[in-house]
């Protein structure tokens, strides 16, 4: 009589043996595909929550640089405040404003009532502006802009909330500074770099 004996794993063959390579393979491979997935959402959203964050234009205030629902990229990684730059300010309880850095802290600022606005005691030349500068609440006399806060204005002068309402914004502190906006991403047509 023969004896029956019962097969071990040496017999079996690698596509019989459960656990074979193809099944683990296929396991590993999602495994994978998933942690890559997970990598790339976080490090999408940590771009995007330090580096860079997307904002739309509300209004006519930067008419004719920037108008209603353009998309702008914003940054505020290692971002220094300076005259001439588009920034995207926190007015906390209120919707951010887009405006322009006028005068920095330290500078001196005036405006003449006519139209001219000097910083240090130059005019500056405003190609982008559209509109009459009216001092509005700031006055016509000199002021100096505090320390770690800038003076903002919209390029659409007439209409625009700005610095010059000092009972609205003011100057603004640095630290309410969202960030600079850097490029114009819509319309597509008018894509940009923004100075």
């Amino acid at each position: 009589m023969q004896e029956w004996q019962k097969p071990n794993a040496e017999h079996l063959s690698d596509e019989k043996a459960p656990g074979n390579r193809e099944d683990r393979s296929a396991v590993a491979g999602l495994y994978e595909w998933v942690g890559a997935a997970i990598f790339s959402l976080t490090l999408v959203a940590l771009v995007f929550a330090f580096l860079f964050r997307i904002v739309g234009v509300v209004g006519s205030s930067m008419v004719p640089t920037l108008h209603e629902g353009d998309r702008l990229i914003v940054t505020r990684l290692f971002y220094q405040p300076k005259q001439g730059d588009i920034v995207i300010i926190n007015m906390h309880d209120e919707e951010p404003l887009v405006k322009r850095i006028i005068a920095v802290g330290g500078d001196r600022l005036r405006m003449d009532g006519e139209g001219g606005v000097y910083v240090n005691g130059e005019k500056l030349n405003e190609p982008y502006t559209q509109g009459i500068t009216y001092p509005l609440g700031f006055g016509t006399e000199e002021q100096v802009v505090p320390e770690d806060c800038v003076f903002v204005m919209g390029d659409n002068r007439e209409h625009s909330k700005d610095s010059r309402s000092t009972a609205d914004v003011g100057f603004v502190k640095q630290s309410d500074i969202m960030g600079q906006a850097v490029l114009r991403i819509f319309p597509l047509t008018q894509a940009q770099v923004l100075h």
